[in-house]
């Protein structure tokens, strides 16, 4: 079955919310009274059981698990498959020769299982730890079967059955709802909307995710109660199906992954080839196979750098444990450096960029504004006051006119839950920071009336027992400002009553729309003192009949409130976008709501079309695109833009996508992608999921996110600060870095280590080191001097001033859009689902056959990438053809002043000129070995064969010991990529002191210590020779100097240019909690 139709197979229609009660009835084959739902018959509890044996629970399926041999494997890897194919053929060959050979080969089947192995732990690691943040279902809900008022695992519901809803509790399925009293829910996490939505038993609603007659799965009943019929379970429920399409989506591997891929398929391609060739000429002059053998995998094993994979898999590893300390889990180790190569974050608005946590914001009372703030206030606004007349009755009013209620009363009250309604608990929250008494408020003023806030009405009414002048009893009503405002008569200016007129309506109007437009939730106040006379003390006040005033009332005032942004999210966002990072808000919530966010945090702050047009006076259509740089998008036309509305979109620099879907969602990264942007997206919420699985960096919040989101996610913020992530970014920047010095570091050594083996060949020449010393420069001191980098600081203050490693430009995109097109191409992409064809091994084989001879696909590998990768031709350059040959003629000098300088074991000088040794090698292919022969040299010195063999072991030695005395100094050497190899920045990092003592050490410990020396083949040599080493290894310093200036000269590291309007002083929003 096509991708396509099996995602279509895993959907359900859902037009339940546009059914009658008596057509559900029918349907699910259910019997229940919408009158009176306690009265329902439900299910009978036998039919209960069939259909929860026929349908299965209500869970949702687990994300698909690799087995721990597959997740194994897939850590092994391309390049330490290659290293373990070398070990076992060394330990085949040479074991069949020498008993060394056993020894060789088991170290590099142990090395390339020890760098799998770290990575397999980390995985395992990660998992371990998601796996105590999730919680799929509610635990028990309450149903009723044959009658009866059942408590039940919600696990057990079925479709069918008839279930209670409570204030505080998680609807237990998609619930079609037969009797609601005043229900509200929360959506965030499948819609985005910040708001609690009402839900009632009449609809008019075409969108099943707008209707107000359907509770969905694991949103959370903040206010009221409800009965309904469960129509979905477990994955057909929408967080079922939102989950199915998260994982329906494939990740793409990871820029560094794609890199080094990339990298080790050619290094791979050249090393085989290279041993193939030197196999053919060995075999070819000697006529022995074995000793062809030999020799083409010593190639092999010089040509591959084995430390590499521990290397940059120990680099990430410390960086995430670096991470993890500021309240960051990676899952991915990868994910460390993708953050910091990301271009575009797309971040939800709800509980990522807000609080999700409604706070009281603006007031205006008697004619004026007040600010519930004291610092950084508009000119329109006043710092708030609490003896201004009207604040008192206001906050009087948010406390008792509510149903909002703290959760426990013996703490601070902003360390106290409040449950209910978000805007009444944002109001209740402010009134209790004013209100000293606010605990005895509902024992002082006892409410005995109530009509709670409905769609109808839109406004919450009571009547408390607080007494005035003229009576025992107050009215206070709160609820849409038009509304409230319809049914007042008076309004209370400066403590009095005072008949309402134009003039106030017009100062209402005015201070209504200016807090509306910074998107703000408006609420109105209104009270009436009830006269005695005629609404005595114990009067019983009824709703029907109506006894009780619902006109003549005195309006008190307009609050305002917000969803806030979190501390430091501005400073955060306008910290990505001066790191040349495009911020995308991708919201479910309302476009004006969102933009006014956006606004507050740095994420816009130029002119969209629309406000343009308002500012200047023109029409809309007369602003030329170009004009612009900021664009808020509706949802509602995603699906209808074209190729050419979507590069408009991605052409600017702000963009908001409101009231979008998590399909929408989907479509936008998609898109991103396919324009060449490594995309990163931030959210908490199940409808963020499939987008945070497709993303090229999904990153969850751990305390507001749902399980959903975090299985999605390549990365958690364990503390829910978005603020992480800019220190994630510039870790990962850091860390790209650190990881190319390193590999430039390690690779600096390859070449002194593979041209002995060619000249031994083609020389033909005394191999001037031999296998097991390249094993312990591999795995000895290069490794923790490679490691030392994980320390290092970073080279410029301005990491966060460059530009992305790969930005995106419009000509970068085209030629990403053709790569991709031919990659489609070539290896068979599904043009609808745009995912490749499913493919057997033997297909997949035949078709990386069939690329090995398509010249695209070769352009195409060796084509100059956009931007910076992390082993580029600037680094292969420094590492073969600058540094690596210094370091050879360096050892190589070395190596023959020891042939001629040296002494045997009776104090007489070696005399072995280069010609000697190459005469040697030519007459005698086991010269310098055990089966060689005497020889004289050209100056008259008669070597005997014990004379030849330690004249090649003090060879290897000063060879090996040069190798890693060059490369101390390419240790500090490699650290410079913006400035040159002196100054303070080379002592910041102690780390690097200690792996030169400890390379030193490590040394001498191989070359001087007696027994040791039998293993590796090395022999004392005179500590003066070291000069040698010393002197190139100076020489690599100035040359890498000279080469920096030339760098900085002609090919200056550009930054990005500050950004007009970044507000990133501290003010309300990045200074309070």
């Amino acid at each position: 079955m096509p991708t396509t139709e099996k995602k279509e197979a895993n959907k359900v229609a859902i037009d339940d919310h546009l059914l009658d009660f008596a057509a559900i009835q029918e349907r699910y084959t259910t019997s229940f009274n919408g009158v009176k739902p306690l009265e329902s018959r439900g299910l009978t509890v036998a039919e209960a059981a069939k259909r929860l044996q026929e349908n299965g629970p209500n869970v949702l399926t687990p994300p698909k698990k690799k087995s721990v041999l597959a997740l194994y494997l897939e850590c092994m890897g391309f390049f330490n498959t290659l290293l373990l194919v070398c070990g076992i053929a060394e330990f085949i060959v040479y074991g069949t020769l020498i008993l060394l050979g056993v020894y060789i080969g088991a170290i590099l089947v142990v090395v390339a299982n020890l760098n799998a192995s770290i990575e397999f732990f980390q995985l395992l690691a990660s998992e371990k730890a998601l796996a105590g943040f999730l919680n799929l279902i509610p635990s028990s809900c309450s149903v009723i079967r044959d009658g009866e008022m059942l408590t039940i695992p919600a696990s057990e519901l079925v479709i069918g059955d008839v279930v209670s809803i409570r204030m505080g509790a998680k609807v237990p399925a998609d619930v079609y709802l037969i009797q609601s009293a005043d229900l509200k829910v929360d959506n965030s996490s499948l819609t985005g909307e910040s708001e609690p939505q009402e839900r009632t038993v009449e609809n008019s609603m075409t969108n099943p995710l707008e209707a107000t007659n359907l509770a969905f799965f694991s949103t959370l009943a903040v206010e009221g109660e409800a009965f309904g019929v469960v129509v979905r379970t477990g994955d057909g429920t929408v967080l079922g199906q939102i989950a199915g399409l998260t994982q329906g989506e494939h990740k793409a591997p990871s820029p560094m992954s794609i890199e080094m891929g990339n990298f080790i398929a050619a290094l791979a391609t050249v090393s085989i080839t290279v041993s193939i060739i030197f196999f053919g000429i060995s075999l070819h002059k000697t006529g022995d196979i074995g000793f062809a053998l030999n020799f083409a995998i010593g190639i092999l094993v010089a040509f591959v750098p084995q430390g590499l994979p521990a290397t940059i898999t120990m680099l990430l590893t410390i960086a995430a444990k670096r991470m993890s300390d500021k309240n960051v889990l990676v899952k991915e180790l990868r994910g460390v450096e993708t953050l910091g190569a990301i271009t575009l974050l797309a971040t939800d608005k709800t509980g990522t960029l807000t609080r999700n946590q409604m706070t009281a914001t603006n007031f205006w009372v008697s004619g004026k504004l007040y600010s519930a703030y004291s610092a950084n206030l508009p000119a329109e606004e006043s710092a708030f006051d609490f003896e201004a007349s009207g604040i008192k009755e206001i906050l009087h009013i948010s406390a008792m006119c509510s149903r909002a209620r703290f959760d426990q009363t013996n703490m601070p009250i902003d360390k106290r839950t409040i449950t209910g309604d978000a805007t009444e608990s944002g109001l209740l929250r402010f009134a209790g920071q004013k209100l000293l008494d606010i605990d005895q408020l509902g024992d002082k003023y006892a409410k005995i009336f109530e009509i709670p806030f409905n769609s109808e009405n839109k406004w919450h009414l009571a009547i408390h027992q607080k007494a005035h002048p003229n009576g025992d009893l107050t009215l206070s009503m709160k609820g849409a400002p038009e509304r409230v405002l319809r049914v007042c008569s008076h309004i209370l200016i400066d403590g009095k009553a005072v008949p309402l007129v134009e003039q106030h309506t017009k100062e209402f109007m005015k201070s209504y729309e200016y807090m509306a437009g910074k998107g703000h939730r408006v609420i109105a106040f209104a009270q009436l003192l009830l006269s005695s006379s005629e609404y005595p003390k114990d009067m019983v006040f009824t709703k029907d009949p109506k006894n009780f005033p619902a006109t003549g009332l005195c309006f008190v005032g307009l609050a305002s409130l917000e969803d806030p942004p979190k501390h430091g999210v501005r400073e955060a966002i306008g910290h990505c976008r001066g790191a040349g990072i495009k911020i995308m808000m991708v919201t479910g919530d309302h476009p004006l709501t969102a933009e006014a966010i956006g606004r507050k945090i740095n994420l816009m702050l130029s002119d969209t079309k629309e406000l343009r047009a308002k500012k200047t006076g023109q029409p809309i259509d007369k602003i030329p695109d170009s004009d612009v740089k900021a664009i808020v998008i509706h949802g509602e036309r995603i699906d209808h833009m074209t190729d050419a509305d979507w590069d408009l979109v991605f052409s600017k620099e702000e963009i908001i996508f409101a009231r979008t879907s998590p399909k929408n969602k989907l479509q936008i990264v998609k898109r991103a992608q396919g324009l060449g942007h490594i995309v990163g997206v931030t959210g908490d919420g199940v409808n963020d999921s499939p987008a945070l699985k497709k993303a090229d960096l999904g990153i969850a919040m751990n305390i507001s996110g749902s399980d959903v989101s975090k299985e999605a996610a390549s990365m958690i913020l364990l503390d829910d600060n978005f603020a992480s992530t800019v220190n994630g970014i510039r870790e990962g920047r850091l860390i790209f870095a650190n990881l190319k010095k390193s590999i430039q570091y390690l690779l600096s050594h390859v070449l002194p280590e593979l041209l002995p083996f060619i000249l031994w060949v083609v020389g033909p020449l005394p191999a001037m080191i031999n296998s097991q010393q390249l094993l312990v420069i591999d795995l000895g001191f290069e490794l923790f001097a490679a490691l030392s980098y994980a320390w290092e600081p970073a080279e410029s203050e301005h990491i966060m001033k460059l530009f992305p490693r790969r930005p995106v430009t419009v000509s970068s995109s085209e030629r990403y859009v053709k790569r991709q097109a031919e990659i489609a191409e070539d290896y068979g992409m599904d043009p609808e689902s745009e995912e490749f064809h499913s493919r057997t091994l033997s297909q997949k084989l035949s078709d990386n056959f069939r690329l090995l001879f398509n010249t695209r696909a070769w352009k195409r590998r060796f084509s100059k990438s956009d931007g910076e990768t992390l082993v580029d031709a600037n680094l292969m350059r420094y590492a073969y053809l600058e540094i690596g040959v210094i370091e050879f003629i360096g050892c190589a000098t070395a190596f023959f002043v020891i042939l001629y300088k040296g002494k045997t074991t009776d104090g007489r000088p070696f005399n072995i000129t280069p010609y000697d040794a190459r005469h040697m090698m030519t007459l005698d292919a086991n010269a310098f070995t055990k089966r060689g022969s005497p020889y004289i040299t050209t100056g008259g010195t008669e070597l005997s064969v014990d004379d030849q063999v330690q004249a090649l072991a003090q060879g290897n030695s000063i060879f090996y010991f040069c190798v890693m005395i060059q490369q101390c100094f390419n240790l500090f050497a490699s650290k410079c990529k913006l400035g040159l190899p002196f100054g303070r920045y080379m002592f910041a990092n102690p780390k690097t002191f200690l792996s030169v003592a400890a390379g030193a050490l490590f040394g001498a410990f191989i070359v001087y210590t007696p027994g040791v020396q039998t293993v590796f083949l090395t022999a004392w040599v005179d500590p003066i020779y070291w000069l040698i080493g010393v002197g190139y290894g100076v020489l690599i310093i100035v040359y890498v100097a000279i080469r920096q200036l030339i760098i900085k000269t002609f090919w200056p590291t550009s930054v990005t240019a500050s950004l007009p309007g970044l507000q990133m002083h501290p003010t309300k929003w990045s200074t309070t909690n």
